[in-house]
């Protein structure tokens, strides 16, 4: 008997996990060769989807690999995995490598067939606007040592791993990565935001992140509540230290108050106001993508 979210996507069939077999010769396996994107579903409904398929075609011309797939193509492989799968709180993980070759060559090979790869994975239940039940973190910091094209969603997250494992390691749930110059750049597995009395700031768009879906859906909820102001720009460490809040987003995760960094409380060392607004209005909106 099949776990509840047993059926997979290779390759244009749906089968069974244990089914599923790659080739040890995939570069996927041997390079990490290759783009994913995870989308969330509550009760088969897909959020951020467009946004998502956005992002990962964008991916996949930035490192050449072909692959003339639409919309609908990807969305029919959510849906129907989705539904297949139970239609619960479900995480849609879409894969593509470049494909098999018959050798290990660093170079991009002729003619392979890209591996297109798609299951799904239970998640959270949609997070509440609610500062007594919501997931408060803690983190620490560690200057960024993963590679310069952190913009590509790429399935070489060996970096990202080894953050995140440190962290693990200190007790904490995420860490948080700053540059040379003491730049906030993001979280080993999220993006980064910092609240100021009633701005919400966080980092540019450039090749130190990535352009997290949940980050571009929630900069433009905010940028419509009259009472806060929303930028993009460069944050040092010290005004991380030093804001009233600070949050991270993914699309499993949403928007999770950090209370806690290096040991030393944000703010007040609570889940702040901003924070609820920002997850009320992110909880209302978050469908219309």
């Amino acid at each position: 008997m099949g776990s509840n979210t047993d059926i997979v996507f290779l390759n244009g069939e749906y089968m069974r996990m244990h089914e599923a077999k790659i080739s040890p010769m995939d570069r996927g396996f041997l390079f990490g060769d290759g783009i994913y994107e995870m989308v969330p579903s509550y009760s088969g409904k897909l959020v951020g989807f467009a946004l998502h398929i956005k992002r990962m075609q964008q991916g996949l011309a930035t490192i050449g690999i072909q692959l003339s797939k639409s919309d609908k193509y990807w969305r029919d492989i959510a849906e129907n995995l989705t539904a297949k799968n139970g239609n619960g709180n479900l995480g849609v993980y879409l894969h593509v490598s470049r494909g098999a070759d018959v050798k290990r060559f660093h170079a991009f090979p002729d003619k392979v067939t890209p591996t297109i790869f798609a299951f799904v994975y239970e998640i959270p239940t949609e997070p509440a606007a609610d500062k007594t039940l919501t997931k408060q973190f803690k983190a620490n910091s560690a200057e960024d040592h993963r590679w310069k094209h952190c913009d590509i969603k790429s399935t070489s997250l060996l970096g990202n791993v080894m953050h995140f494992q440190s962290g693990q390691e200190s007790g904490v749930d995420e860490t948080i990565l700053y540059n040379a110059q003491n730049e906030l750049t993001e979280a080993s597995s999220c993006n980064v935001f910092i609240v100021k009395g009633t701005s919400v700031l966080t980092p540019p768009l450039d090749k130190q992140l990535l352009p997290g879906i949940t980050r571009l859906m929630l900069i433009d909820i905010l940028r419509q509540e009259p009472t806060l102001t929303i930028e993009e720009q460069v944050v040092t460490m010290d005004e991380v230290r030093n804001a009233d809040e600070l949050w991270v987003t993914s699309s499993s995760k949403e928007i999770v108050p950090v209370v806690e960094l290096d040991g030393k409380p944000i703010g007040n060392g609570k889940v702040g106001d901003i924070w609820q607004l920002a997850q009320t209005l992110y909880s209302k909106n978050k469908f219309n993508y």
